[in-house]
């Protein structure tokens, strides 16, 4: 009788290999801020960054290809008052990319083709309308020129960007602070995890609450949610003795878990970074030196551990690339822009399916290869 040990998947060799030092972005002096956030944003043709800045608040956006060390004049994006606690590059835009600040603004700014040549200090549309400090920011996944913010005043607002207004304000439903807000993949939910130990999913265009979890985590550090395929969520959290978990919902049957695993004792929040294609979901926690990764199945215990990538050094924060931007002929699934205190160094997941196919092959050739000499022998030995 045989017994699978093993479960098969296409994924479960998948590693992460840190690139040479002379693709790094050396010589930046990442934000000291302790909010968190993912301190970086990338796409196909720029990675940016959130720096350290007198007087106000910052971010470096570099092309792609500048790589090495960094001149300390370089020009940056500085025309927020309050240091900035989040950016994110528009999807359907490679050249637009929002900040958020502690001065309670959003601001949207153009980057040029070429990259900056002079420091940008005026925005081309700011958006006013948080009383206190705006932590979180997502362009709308579909939708042009919509883009959703959370600050400390625990709202959430819907903007059209193209005319600097306002759409949608939800300011009744969170009664404290908001630790992530997020889409699902075509943009007709949001899902919003809150100090109030609640996961939300909302409909963004009444601003209501479509259903709710207390509790996802009994611990009371910080939650981060994400919708997965299907509809699901994945959320990590702390249990009550401060051991980080990872958990999966399904909302049509909010009360129990599908599964909830414990991970270890560090005490940074984990950055969810899901893949609809390949169904990897990747675990960045701030302060770590890893970057752990699961595969999300629709069998039990539905969240696979796969492996883990480790490093020396710690991150403080992370850029994830969309898929446009991957190398795929070289077997690419995913690309980390991990921030060190000096540096920004770029971390490539790679499927090795062509190697290992060739390395099989070259086994097997080389087991008949083997069986063949050994037949023969047995046949000389035999005349002998």
């Amino acid at each position: 009788m045989s017994r699978k040990v093993v479960r098969t998947s296409k994924f479960r060799h998948v590693f992460g290999q840190a690139v040479k030092a002379d693709q790094c972005y050396d010589d930046i002096r990442i934000s000291q801020m302790t909010w968190d956030s993912n301190f970086c944003s990338v796409n196909p043709k720029f990675v940016a960054m959130i720096v350290d800045a007198s007087g106000g608040g910052a971010f470096m956006v570099l092309p792609l290809s500048k790589t090495g060390r960094i001149d300390m004049s370089y020009p940056t994006v500085c025309g927020h008052t309050g240091p900035v606690l989040d950016i994110e590059f528009c999807p359907h835009n490679d050249n637009i990319i929002a900040s958020g600040s502690e001065d309670c603004s959003v601001m949207i700014w153009e980057i040029p083709d070429s990259g900056l040549t002079t420091s940008l200090t005026d925005p081309v549309v700011k958006l006013d309308g948080h009383s206190k400090r705006v932590g979180i920011l997502s362009w709308h996944p579909t939708a042009h020129n919509v883009l959703m913010s959370a600050g400390c005043d625990n709202v959430v607002i819907l903007w059209n960007v193209a005319r600097g207004e306002a759409v949608v304000r939800i300011d009744s439903v969170h009664t404290d602070l908001i630790y992530s807000a997020s889409w699902n993949r075509d943009g007709s939910r949001i899902l919003t995890s809150c100090k109030d130990k609640t996961l939300r999913v909302l409909d963004p265009r009444k601003g209501t609450v479509l259903l709710e979890k207390e509790k996802p985590h009994e611990g009371s550090r910080p939650v981060r949610a994400v919708f997965i395929s299907d509809g699901k969520i994945l959320s990590t959290g702390f249990s009550r003795m401060s051991e980080r978990q990872v958990a999966l919902w399904d909302p049509k049957n909010f009360g129990e878990p599908l599964t909830l695993q414990e991970l270890d004792t560090s005490s940074g929040v984990l950055l969810p970074f899901y893949d609809p294609d390949t169904g990897i979901v990747y675990l960045c926690g701030k302060g770590d030196s890893s970057i752990r990764y699961f595969e999300v199945t629709d069998e039990a215990p539905y969240v696979h551990y796969l492996s883990m990538f480790s490093s020396k050094e710690s991150q403080k924060g992370m850029g994830y690339m969309p898929k446009r931007g991957l190398e795929v002929n070289k077997c690419e699934i995913a690309r980390f822009y991990k921030l060190h205190e000096r540096k920004c160094e770029p971390i490539v997941m790679t499927v090795p399916r062509k190697e290992v196919q060739s390395l099989r092959k070259e086994m097997k050739d080389l087991k008949a290869a083997i069986e063949d000499l050994t037949k023969r022998v047995r046949e000389l030995e035999s005349k002998h």
